[in-house]
């Protein structure tokens, strides 16, 4: 029997990106559902998305929340939106296209063959990434490097952020104790994923710099990986 599977996309001005993310997620042959989570974004994304609704209202969902307060925090909106609507397995992508949505078929076939947690993985044969400036293939491989050595968890990019769960998984690690919004909400949701004792498979993607829109990423979250690391690793009840 077919697993019920959603993909969650959060936005913040994606306008330029969003519809064909949605068309081309929806030509993935295993027919996942798409939940935008949007974060009241100035360009108006959550409005294209609703008109692209009518073409898609059974599989084409959006949460529209007030104001942007993180990554971590859209996720978890939408993981528990997820949840409720009995989903077996549910995904997280960016809606930049720096993750192709093609290899969902794949990552739905490991998840669905007994793994917990699929992790699309940009370091699991050599470094595939595609139009980084040095400084950031850097600075993300030295994270890595640092969530292994703290950690300990076996994988080689925890701070990946194309990731399909189990339910079951994302029920057991109690969503509403996570700590983290930004960089760090990826590695810790892998990391208590993996201290439960839940399966972690990787599987090779390329990450394609995003070609239109501006980048997310800024000090505060770096530095919030850097020492959510440590909490994550010595802090007990964290």
């Amino acid at each position: 029997m077919k697993k019920k599977s959603i993909v969650i996309v959060p936005t913040y001005n994606e306008i330029l990106n969003i519809e064909k993310l949605i068309f081309s997620i929806m030509n993935v042959k295993n027919n996942f559902d798409v939940l935008v989570v949007d974060d009241n974004s100035p360009d108006k994304t959550f409005v294209k998305v609703s008109k692209l609704r009518e073409k898609f209202n059974n599989r084409l969902f959006l949460l529209l929340r007030k104001k942007k307060e993180g990554l971590g925090k859209a996720y978890l909106e939408g993981f528990n939106w997820a949840i409720k609507k009995k989903y077996d397995y549910i995904f997280q992508m960016d809606g930049d296209f720096s993750h192709d949505p093609l290899e969902l078929d794949a990552m739905y076939k490991k998840i669905n063959s007994g793994n917990d947690v699929v992790i699309g993985s940009r370091y699991l044969n050599g470094i595939n990434v595609i139009n980084w400036p040095l400084s950031r293939i850097i600075l993300s491989k030295g994270a890595s490097y640092y969530v292994k050595l703290i950690t300990g968890i076996p994988i080689s990019d925890p701070t990946s952020g194309f990731v399909g769960f189990k339910s079951k998984v994302l029920n057991s690690i109690s969503l509403d104790k996570i700590k983290f919004i930004g960089y760090a909400f990826q590695i810790e949701l892998k990391y208590k994923s993996w201290k439960k004792g839940f399966s972690l498979v990787e599987h090779s993607i390329i990450f394609k710099n995003r070609v239109k829109g501006k980048s997310k990423m800024n000090g505060s979250i770096i530095w919030e990986a850097i020492y959510g690391v440590l909490k994550l690793k010595f802090l007990k009840n964290f």
